[in-house]
């Protein structure tokens, strides 16, 4: 007897509440990232005690890339107006026991070496699978137990009050910024070679990364054809507060670091700062 198997997940059923046809303008973007040195980093720092992975440490260098190259991403829109955020945060997506999709979120994320983001992204995930549910998922656990359409009129109130108006009400678990300045994404884990993610309707987020599968290709380096390790890396940009020119930028800093990734063993400068 073939098993049941319920489509109607938590997730599912606020994502059928929170996505709509797509009708907002956005910007794709897709890169090939060298992370061989990047993968050699993350073998010795797992030598050392240190348990990170390519999410980890690509989550770290875009959060030094909008500090030090490209301010204008750490932005969002409120009542009409492009505004600075105070922070550069990240939600991160985590795969839960179950086969459930859960998120974390890093504060202050361009400030973190890779034990620091190591040490709080394990923590939270920890967390989560004892069943100690972080303020996100919380909320999205209560508004999948509401029946339809009360969720629906639930998601356009909260919507309204945090994205529309930008308001904050901590008291009651509304907050305009609950999922920081980006989101990153590893859909290679699940064996998709890349895609292309929503701005989640539910955030202020001003674009989402998505990482995809590694895998060996032949590149040319220094007039010599070498094999090296490669990941698709998409992203998806609201255009509404940045422009393509803002997405190659952070890009280019992103292929910079994954050359040195030693550099994030340490603070990033004070002095290149956002403020």
């Amino acid at each position: 007897m073939t098993e049941s198997i319920n489509y109607n997940t938590n997730w599912r059923k606020v994502a059928s509440t929170i996505y709509k046809k797509p009708t907002d303008s956005k910007i794709y973007g897709i890169v090939e990232l060298d992370v061989t040195e990047l993968e050699k980093y993350v073998a010795q720092k797992r030598k050392e005690g240190i348990k990170t992975t390519l999410t980890y440490l690509i989550t770290i260098i875009i959060g030094r890339g909008i500090r030090q190259e490209v301010p204008a991403l750490n932005t969002y829109v409120k009542r009409g107006k492009i505004l600075q955020r105070k922070q550069v945060d990240a939600t991160v997506s985590v795969l839960l026991p179950g086969g459930q999709m859960g998120s974390v979120k890093v504060e202050n994320a361009d400030q973190l070496t890779t034990a620091e983001i190591s040490e709080v992204i394990g923590k939270n995930i920890a967390n989560s699978r004892k069943g100690n549910e972080n303020d996100t998922m919380q909320s999205k656990s209560l508004l999948a137990k509401l029946p339809w359409p009360f969720r629906n009129w639930l998601f356009k109130i909260y919507q309204t009050i945090t994205i529309h108006w930008g308001i904050s009400l901590p008291g009651i678990g509304i907050d305009s910024n609950s999922f920081g300045s980006y989101m990153v994404s590893n859909i290679g884990t699940v064996g998709l070679d890349t895609g292309f993610a929503s701005l989640l309707p539910s955030s202020n987020v001003s674009f989402v990364f998505v990482l995809g599968t590694v895998n060996k290709k032949p590149v040319v380096v220094n007039d010599e054809i070498v094999i090296r390790k490669i990941m698709l890396m998409a992203s998806t940009l609201d255009h509404r507060v940045v422009d393509g020119s803002h997405g190659g930028s952070l890009f280019r800093f992103i292929k910079q670091v994954a050359k040195n990734p030693e550099i994030l063993d340490s603070k990033p400068d004070p002095a290149k700062s956002l403020f």
